[in-house]
């Protein structure tokens, strides 16, 4: 991914709203397989981290991208935003 999708993808993400939330239990099968379910048809998600999670927000980002096949846009914070292409249901068009 390039600088200019990636940005084009953080301006995005910024009206986006959170769709899931990496709570205590930090990534379980169940949670993994969602996100997996909702990237393949939103393309663009973010996942806020709960102050109760002991987990890195980096480190779940780059679990998640690994299982899910999908790509790190941003993470700042406890927000992550992550990027999979999608040939079938194409939302955003990276130029």
């Amino acid at each position: 991914m390039t600088s200019k999708e990636r940005a084009y993808l953080r301006k995005i993400a910024q009206t986006t709203e959170a769709t899931f939330s990496c709570g205590k239990s930090s990534i379980t099968p169940e949670f993994t397989k969602a996100v997996e379910e909702a990237i393949n048809v939103r393309e663009l998600i973010k996942i806020n981290v709960l102050k109760n999670c002991m987990d890195d927000p980096r480190e779940i980002a780059e679990i998640l991208a690994e299982r899910t096949k999908s790509e790190v846009v941003q993470v700042v914070g406890k927000k992550i935003t992550l990027y999979k292409f999608v040939k079938e249901n194409k939302k955003h068009i990276l130029n």
